[in-house]
Order: C-alpha cells, then sequence, then structure tokens
C-alpha cells in the first residue's frame, strides 16, 4: 500500500499544490499535471450533475488497474486529490485527505502572506504534508 501523490486543486480547477511521495505512476511533467488537475475539475463538476437525486458531491474515488484517486470536496469548492495504489484502503485514504485539509486550514489559509487560489508555498504546510502520509 502506499501514497503516491497529493493534489490541492482551486475551485477555478487550477493546480495551486503537488507533491509526489511514492514512485510508482508514470512522471508528469507540470505542464500534464496542470492539464490532468484542470480535466479531473471538470469530470467531478460533470458528475456532481449526474445524481438522479441531484444531490451529489461529484466523484470521490476513481480506481484504475494500477491507482486509486481519493477526491474531497471542501465547502470553498477547493479538491483534495489522493493519489494512491489499488490496495489503499478507502478509510485511510480519508483520513489522510482530512488531516491534510486541516493542515492546509491552519498553516495555509491563516497564513496572512498567502493569497487564496494561489500556488501554496508553504514549508510549514509541506513538513505538516509530509508527516501525515509518513504516519499512514
Amino acid at each position: 500500500m502506499a501514497i503516491y501523490s497529493l493534489w490541492v486543486i482551486n475551485k477555478a480547477g487550477g493546480l495551486v499544490y503537488q507533491r509526489t511521495f511514492n514512485e510508482g505512476l508514470a512522471p508528469l511533467t507540470s505542464n500534464d499535471a496542470l492539464v490532468l488537475a484542470g480535466t479531473l475539475h471538470g469530470i467531478h463538476a460533470i458528475t456532481a450533475r449526474l445524481s438522479p437525486t441531484g444531490s451529489s458531491s461529484g466523484c470521490q474515488v476513481i480506481e484504475a488497474e494500477t491507482f486509486k484517486m481519493h477526491v474531497l470536496l471542501t465547502a470553498t469548492g477547493t479538491k483534495f486529490v489522493l493519489l494512491t495504489s489499488p490496495a489503499e484502503p478507502l478509510t485511510n485514504a480519508d483520513l489522510v485527505l482530512r488531516r491534510v485539509y486541516e493542515a492546509y486550514a491552519d498553516g495555509v489559509m491563516k497564513n496572512p502572506f498567502h493569497t487564496p487560489e494561489m500556488p501554496i508555498r508553504s514549508e510549514g504546510f509541506d513538513t505538516r504534508v509530509a508527516a501525515i502520509v509518513k504516519g499512514a
């Protein structure tokens, strides 16, 4: 079981944070990552409208042969995406995403020098994310 990567996508679909933790997926250029984040943003919006009851928050897990993509949508529209091995338990990925979201709220959004919706450049956030993933 492995956590490969973490992405944070702003409410407009832009990739504002990307961190790779383990090898296992094809390496992406920064441009590829930006395109994939925008594509995932669109897919997430489409899946939110596909619900027959009309009350869906969109896709939460996308499974493939070699990875799983777990998505946490926040109340502000920011998406936290965790790419894991297929064997990663759903509960573990959800716990990691919630802890990363807490670290984001505490370490990024409370920083008076951070501009919302812009790339995250915080050593404190990087350190907390690394500790969360290591402890998972």
